[in-house]
């Protein structure tokens, strides 16, 4: 890749807020590297940026859950002599239901890819910026970050660990050039329901905002260097609540409120 324009690194680039941020990015003329398990999908969008916007378009396959493979994508920008502007970490995922009943695998693989693969990309791509005092970095975490959530209890701690992990960050590299970005959205148009096995209430289902509006969002709130974003009036005012009520009562709402889609999910 040339450098001819500034270069946005989306992980979870493959479907969702995702593909939506990679729409995003590449409407603003920005050159892009995407990353997620799928390539035939990433080479679709690839290809579909390159003939919409004339960006140049890396794409870079990797599932995130497997070990090594943050150090493989970042060797692989190295050897391509890509520097990373933008770092948006989208990619993510829930599993919805009783805690012991999930297989741990997938209860880990949650953890190495909502957790430990944004912190170790994080990592990588924050000392490039700071020789360079230029850079913005995005979490996506979710509104699920402000409350424990049964029945999507690990989901819920790994999207808290993103909040505080931003918030902290944030506050470091203050005078930096450089800054983060914590994108909370509630619920979305996207494939979470369908990968997570929640049934989302038709009520709410019907009040959902797309994945292009949140990403819209996100990146304006990226380049205000918003700290804590939460997309929509509704669930800023859910959260705000949420951070002053006693902890164990917002957990027994929440779960109430979650086993109603539970109750959908075993119909």
């Amino acid at each position: 890749m040339h450098k001819l324009k500034s270069v946005a690194l989306i992980t979870g680039a493959s479907s969702g807020i995702g593909a939506a941020f990679a729409r995003v990015f590449a409407a603003d003329r920005h050159d892009l590297v995407l990353t997620a398990r799928s390539t035939d999908r990433l080479e679709a969008l690839a290809n579909e940026l390159r003939a919409q916007h004339g960006s140049e378009v890396v794409v870079l396959p990797a599932d995130l859950a497997e070990p090594g493979s943050v150090n493989e994508l970042l060797a692989s920008l190295k050897q391509r002599g890509i520097e990373v502007d933008y770092l948006i970490n989208n990619a993510g995922f829930g599993n919805y239901g009783d805690f012991a009943e999930h297989e741990p695998a997938t209860e880990l693989e949650q953890i190495a890819v909502n957790v430990t693969a944004l912190t170790a990309l994080t990592r990588g791509c924050l000392p490039g910026m700071l020789a360079r005092k230029h850079g913005r970095i995005l979490n996506v975490a979710s509104t699920a970050a402000f409350q424990p959530c049964p029945w999507l209890a690990v989901y819920a701690a790994t999207k808290a660990y993103v909040l505080s992990f931003s918030e902290a960050l944030a506050v470091e590299l203050k005078g930096t050039g450089v800054s983060v970005t914590c994108l909370c959205p509630g619920p979305t148009e996207s494939n979470f329901g369908q990968r997570s096995g929640f049934k989302m209430l038709s009520a709410i289902k019907d009040r959902i905002p797309s994945a292009q509006a949140v990403a819209e969002y996100g990146y304006k709130a990226l380049f205000a260097r918003e700290t804590v974003a939460v997309h929509g009036i509704a669930n800023r005012l859910l959260t705000a609540t949420h951070r002053l009520a006693p902890r164990n009562l917002v957990a027994n709402i929440s779960g109430r409120m979650l086993a109603t889609g539970r109750a959908k999910t075993e119909d």
